[in-house]
């Protein structure tokens, strides 16, 4: 199930993302940010059986939408967990009659530049030194402006 995450969530958040990051992790500072002061920001969380799976946080301002985070816990990446966030994004941006989603993924993420991708994205420029470590990102853009969506997010 996909849903909005609980402020008590965060820490949980941050201990996945210094799991999967361990480069580049957001603190549990940078989530409750997010949470408590970014105007823009939904955080959410795939859940099933109690246990957070998967999380993203998603930002729509005024007619863009951008994916800031997303992540999937090691043990249940690859069984489609990604690409039910993404589904929900893209329809949520939809929704908002947003033009554009973007995103930047470090060049070396093949298997999220491959999600992206099979979601529609494009690469659109290289971000030079974008990361912490020196590595640079794709900015990948998925245009939207008139596309109807199917809005199920359950598949």
């Amino acid at each position: 199930m996909i849903r909005k995450i609980r402020e008590d969530e965060l820490s949980v958040l941050a201990a996945l993302e210094k799991d999967l990051f361990p480069s580049d992790p957001w603190s549990e500072k940078e989530f409750l940010y997010e949470f408590n002061d970014n105007p823009f920001a939904t955080l959410i969380v795939y859940e099933e059986d109690g246990k957070i799976l998967g999380y993203a946080d998603f930002w729509i301002t005024y007619e863009q939408a951008q994916i800031a985070d997303i992540a999937v816990v090691r043990e249940a990446q690859k069984h489609g967990i990604g690409q039910k966030l993404m589904k929900w994004m893209i329809s949520q941006a939809v929704k908002e009659g947003c033009e554009n989603l973007t995103l930047e993924v470090r060049v070396s993420n093949a298997p999220a530049i491959s999600l992206y991708q099979k979601n529609g994205f494009i690469n659109a420029a290289v971000r030079k030194h974008y990361y912490e470590d020196g590595e640079d990102a794709y900015l990948m853009i998925k245009p939207l402006g008139g596309i109807e969506y199917d809005n199920d997010i359950s598949a």
